[in-house]
C-alpha cells in the first residue's frame, strides 16, 4: 500500500513528487524534475539531498529547492501518518500493482572483441523497485553489473536501468531477468551475439564488386549494340 503526491510548480515545467510505501524496501521518495529530467532527490539513508544535474549546467536556482531535504523529511513523516490513517479507515484496501515491461539492448553497435555495455530497461512498474539478474550462457553474472535507482514516470509508474559490461564473442547468449511483486514469474529477455564484422569493409567490397560488374555489363551491351549498328 502506498500514497503518492505530484505537484507542479507554477510558471515552470518543474514537478515535485513525494510518496511513501508500506512494507517495502522503499520507505519514501521525494524528488524534483524539470522538463522530465530529475534534478535532485532526497537520499533518506544518507540523510542528504543528491543533485543529479550534469555539472556543466551549474547549480540549480536555490529558491526553487530551498530546504529541499528538510521539507522532504517533514513530507515523509506526514505521508506515513496519512498512509497509516488511510489504511485504518479503509480496512485492508486493495493493493495496486503494475507489472514491468522490459527490453534488452547494447549501448553501442556490437563489434566482436570490443568491450560494450548491455542495458536492461524495466518500465511502467509500480510499486518500486525491481530486481534484475544477469546470465551469460546460462550462468549467473555479477561482475560488471550495475543497477540504477528507480525514476518516476508522469503516469505515476516507474522505470529503472541495469547494465552489464561485456565483450561480444560469437555464439554467446546473455539474458536479463526482471523480478517484481506484480509478476507471477520473473520476466527474462535474451540477447544473442551473432557474427559481427569489425568494420563495414565487407558490405563496401560487395557493393563495389556489384557496381563494377554492372558497369561491365552496361559497357558490353553498349559495345555489342554499336557493332550491330555497324553491320546493319
Amino acid at each position: 500500500t502506498s500514497l503518492w503526491l505530484l505537484s507542479f510548480l507554477l510558471r515552470s515545467s518543474a514537478l515535485r513528487q513525494k510518496g511513501c510505501l508500506e512494507k517495502t524496501k522503499v520507505e519514501a521518495e521525494a524528488e524534483l524534475q524539470v522538463d522530465g529530467e530529475e534534478v535532485v532527490y532526497a537520499d533518506f539513508q544518507s540523510g542528504q539531498e543528491v543533485w543529479t544535474l550534469p555539472e556543466f549546467l551549474g547549480p540549480f536556482p536555490s529558491s526553487t529547492v530551498r530546504n529541499f531535504y528538510k521539507n522532504a523529511v517533514k513530507g515523509r513523516r506526514l505521508c506515513q501518518d496519512a498512509l497509516a490513517l488511510w489504511i485504518l479507515e479503509e480496512k485492508f484496501p486493495p493493493e495496486v500493482k503494475d507489472a514491468p515491461e522490459s527490453t534488452i539492448y547494447p549501448r553501442a553497435e556490437e563489434v566482436l572483441g570490443v568491450e560494450n555495455t548491455l542495458i536492461c530497461f524495466a518500465n511502467h512498474f509500480y510499486p518500486p523497485p525491481v530486481n534484475v539478474n544477469w546470465t551469460k550462457n546460462g550462468l549467473e553474472v555479477t561482475e560488471g553489473v550495475s543497477l540504477s535507482r528507480y525514476y518516476p514516470n508522469k503516469d505515476g509508474t516507474f522505470h529503472q536501468f541495469s547494465s552489464l559490461s561485456f565483450t561480444p564473442q560469437e555464439g554467446d547468449v546473455y539474458a536479463c531477468t526482471v523480478e517484481h511483486t506484480a509478476l507471477e514469474d520473473p520476466k527474462t529477455r535474451f540477447w544473442e551475439i551473432h557474427e559481427v564484422s569489425g568494420s563495414s569493409a565487407g558490405p563496401a567490397v560487395f557493393c563495389g564488386v556489384g557496381l563494377t560488374l554492372g558497369l561491365l555489363g552496361v559497357a558490353t551491351g553498349t559495345f555489342l549494340y554499336v557493332k550491330g549498328q555497324q553491320f546493319n
